[in-house]
C-alpha cells in the first residue's frame, strides 16, 4: 500500500543511525515490526499476584544449585 507521510527528519536520521537498514521503506518496516513486537509482550505487572508458588519453595536453593554447576 503506498501512503505518504510526513516524518521529522532528526528522527529519520537517528533511526537511521541505530538500524542497519539503508532504505526509508526498510527502515519503516522495521519499526513497525518492533512496535507490533512490543505491544504484544505481556506486561508483567498484570502477572501480580497470579502465580503461585509450592509449598516450601526457596529461591535461595535454587541459586546455590545455578552458582555450583559453573
Amino acid at each position: 500500500m503506498r501512503t505518504n507521510i510526513d516524518i521529522n527528519d532528526e528522527l529519520l536520521e537517528e533511526a537511521f543511525s541505530v538500524s542497519q537498514m539503508r532504505s526509508k521503506k526498510d527502515l519503516i518496516h522495521e519499526a513497525l515490526l518492533e512496535y507490533i513486537k512490543l505491544k504484544k509482550r505481556k506486561d508483567l505487572t498484570e502477572l501480580a499476584g497470579t502465580i503461585e508458588f509450592y509449598e516450601g519453595y526457596n529461591h535461595k536453593d535454587l541459586r546455590k544449585t545455578r552458582n555450583d554447576s559453573c
